[in-house]
């Protein structure tokens, strides 16, 4: 919980413009600089009020009256700041005030919404998203300590600036263990579902207006890192004497020869590869992602890997067609792999994905229909952002469009000439 200053009460008074010789008596109260101002519809009589003590001069009956009346007073707006904080809710002299007066609400707040998307997600999202949403919760834990002094927010104080005030700090804020700060993407990424949470929130109808209204996710077009023909030859043909970055390097290539992601591959049981109906051996698996089921055609260098590890101690009790390694590890092996290789890129395991996408299949004819198959992408679309980074692949396929487009035209001339004579 975080700490709060006591609030600052002030009582004060006004004069009225239907009583000449009164006073109404108003209670100001103050938290971080901000004002909340109450009526407590009372007079006192011009003369008989001290306004540095802010109570009423004297000790005649009126007086004494009206002191024991302002002190009660003040030890109720005081209880109202001490429920507030023990409860958690966000102090502020507007919540105290609503909280003396009684306007005060159950209000939802943002730390509620989380928790209710979270419980009923789970079941719904792949754990994978599911670790993408307490990411973005950590990030807005450590935002709201850092901006405003709380661990929690009522949903009806988000508002536009509280979005891009939580963009700049995602922006500008560097983990010990990351190297540098968040990517626009990775940014607009935590956004993005910071939006998704807050429009549960509006169809549950705890808040009135989507505070995202005027806001636009800005992601930017990125290209997919992929390994050329000659860099995956290299590492394929270099050895490595540790068996460790060895193994890697074999987990990584099969990955590059079949297109399946890090989470598809990890799990892969030896019952998923079967005979196919043309004789060879085809992996069988359903995408973990978007649960698109998924038939992969085994390729000689592909099974070379599969046989082997199949005579591993570990690979054989597992059930697994190749070795289990975590992500983390892969990603740390295929760094040193890299770089002992020459290869001056930002190679992680899932680019082994954008390979089979772009050097072995789309570089190599394979229609992009059949590659999106193979993916298991449920939109074309979403291949084509491959072949679009093949401009080796355009200029071969406008060279093949040019060679029809003569042949036609030859077609078209001599068959002109046969009709002439």
């Amino acid at each position: 919980m975080p700490d709060y200053n006591p609030p600052s009460i002030l009582m004060f008074v006004r004069r009225p413009r239907k009583f000449r010789n009164k006073f109404v008596i108003y209670a100001r109260i103050t938290v971080d600089g901000k004002r909340a101002e109450i009526s407590l519809k009372r007079l006192v009589t011009i003369g008989l009020w001290d306004d540095a003590k802010g109570r009423a001069i004297g000790n005649s009956n009126e007086a004494r009256q009206l002191n024991g009346y302002l002190d009660e007073i003040y030890l109720q707006i005081m209880q109202a700041y001490k429920e507030l904080l023990s409860q958690g809710k966000v102090i502020t002299a507007r919540a105290i005030k609503a909280r003396f007066t009684g306007a005060d609400e159950e209000h939802k707040t943002l730390k509620q919404l989380i928790q209710y998307h979270n419980t009923t997600q789970t079941s719904v999202l792949k754990p994978g998203t599911m670790k993408n949403y307490y990411s973005t919760e950590k990030y807005l834990d450590r935002f709201l300590l850092h901006q405003h002094n709380t661990s929690d927010i009522e949903l009806r104080q988000l508002n536009y600036k509280f979005i891009t005030d939580f963009e700049f700090y995602i922006r500008n804020f560097k983990s010990p263990r990351a190297l540098k700060p968040c990517t626009t993407n990775g940014v607009m990424k935590h956004l993005e579902r910071l939006m998704k949470m807050v429009n549960l929130a509006v169809r549950l109808e705890w808040i009135d207006k989507d505070p995202f209204r005027n806001y636009r996710l800005k992601f930017q077009k990125s290209e997919r890192v992929y390994l050329t023909e000659r860099e995956l030859r290299l590492i394929e043909e270099t050895t490595f004497n540790l068996p460790g970055i060895e193994r890697i390097k074999d987990v990584f290539l099969f990955s590059c020869y079949t297109g399946l992601s890090y989470i598809d591959l990890r799990n892969l049981k030896r019952e998923q590869m079967v005979r196919g109906i043309d004789g060879y051996y085809w992996i069988h698996t359903r995408r973990e992602k978007t649960s698109e089921a998924v038939k992969i055609p085994l390729l000689p260098k592909a099974l070379k890997i599969i046989d082997k590890y199949q005579a591993e101690g570990e690979v054989i009790y597992n059930n697994l067609l190749v070795p289990g390694l975590s992500n983390q590890r892969l990603n740390r092996g295929i760094k040193e792999i890299t770089e002992a290789c020459g290869i001056h890129k930002y190679v992680t395991f899932h680019t082994a994905r954008h390979t089979f996408a772009t050097t072995v299949t789309l570089s190599n004819g394979v229609p992009i229909e059949t590659v999106s198959k193979l993916l298991g992408h449920t939109k074309l679309s979403t291949t084509q952002i491959y072949a679009r980074v093949l401009d080796r692949k355009i200029g071969e396929d406008m060279e093949l469009l040019r060679r029809r487009l003569l042949k036609k035209e030859k077609q078209s001339k001599s068959t002109a000439q046969s009709e002439a004579h």
